[in-house]
Parts: structure tokens; sequence; C-alpha cells
């Protein structure tokens, strides 16, 4: 019998912790997670380096400056998708 293992990068590990897909937030506690978000200075450096990625002129230090972005990005997505399936169970719009 072949064993199918779940992957272990660093989303699906976030993921499995966090679990997106299940309930479990008090309605405070999700609009708390839904308030979190990128500053604008950081937004603006988001686009700065996804130019220049598109013009595949990254730096070593920039690609992983990038990298730590996505990363945070990813981890505000998960948070946001486990809030709004929260607010909704508790009959709250998100």
């Amino acid at each position: 019998m072949q064993r199918t293992e779940s992957p272990n990068n660093e989303a699906a590990i976030l993921s499995r912790v966090i679990r997106p897909d299940h309930d479990g937030l008090s309605p405070a506690g999700a609009r708390a997670f839904l308030k979190l978000e990128f500053t604008a200075e950081d937004r603006q450096r988001m686009h700065e380096l996804a130019v220049k990625n598109q013009a595949d002129d990254l730096t070593a230090a920039e690609r992983h400056e990038l990298d730590d972005y996505l990363r945070v990005g990813r981890l505000l997505d998960l948070l946001a998708a486990k809030a709004r399936l929260s607010l909704k169970k508790h009959g709250h719009g998100a």
C-alpha cells in the first residue's frame, strides 16, 4: 500500500496549522485578523520588488526580501480565510 504524504513546504505547514477551511474564531477575533494588512510603505516596496522581478533584475537580497513579503502575504491570506469563514458561521458579514 502506497502512503501519500502531505507536502511539507511552508505554505502547506501553515495551512495545516491555521486550518483556514475551519471556523473557530469568535467574531471579535475574526474581525481583528481581517484588520491585519501591509502598510502603505510595505505595499510600495512590494510593488518596486515586483517590477524588478518582472525585469529579472533582483539582487539576491531583494529576492530574499520579496520571498519574505510573499510568505507573510500567504499567512495573512490564510488568517483572512479562517476569519471570513468564522464570521459567516456566526451570521456576520465579512
